[in-house]
């Protein structure tokens, strides 16, 4: 289609890890370093983008273990002094489509390019934002416009401009 489109794949592993001290009540944490944890039930989930975060090949899946080795756990330590004595049970990986330029989806239609509508370089924020989406596309295509959520905001438009809506602390 000719569009100029700043969305790539990232990798993201995801470590699972038990801690032997009881932690109750504790939240999705996002620390500066971009390490983020959670809970869920007995264990808690954690990740960390790689630095550098570079292309990869879609059918990269390799988990980094060193990553959890040499930077997640190391914050995690540091954060909350109990993780000290994590015990790695298991890992995954997947791929973000990665909007390079901004980190925020690009959602809508693309100037000059009749009936073509974009929802992608979500950078990890998919699941979290596709019922809005959902809604706010299906409202474009019946009525042109977005009616109960302005997504404008969103527009690819925002990329040839070169006007950045920059979020921080994607994780």
């Amino acid at each position: 289609m000719g569009v100029d489109l700043p969305v790539f794949p990232r990798k993201r592993n995801v470590f699972v890890f038990t801690c032997p001290v009881s932690i109750p009540g504790c939240p999705l944490v996002i620390d500066p370093t971009g390490l983020w944890f959670r809970p869920e039930r007995d264990r808690f989930l954690c990740g960390i983008p790689a630095d550098p975060d570079p292309d990869v090949t879609p059918d990269d899946f390799d988990i980094d273990h060193a990553l959890f080795e040499s930077h997640a756990w190391p914050v995690l330590a540091h954060r909350v002094p109990a993780f000290e004595a994590v015990r790695l049970t298991s890992a995954r990986s997947g791929h973000y489509d990665y909007n390079t330029f901004d980190q925020n989806a690009f959602l809508g239609p693309v100037p000059g390019i009749p009936n073509l509508l974009l929802a992608s370089g979500f950078s990890g924020h998919g699941l979290q934002h596709a019922p809005g989406v959902g809604r706010a596309l299906a409202e474009y295509i019946r009525f042109g416009a977005y009616r109960t959520l302005d997504l404008a905001a969103l527009s690819y438009a925002r990329f040839p401009a070169m006007r950045p809506l920059r979020e921080l602390n994607v994780i």
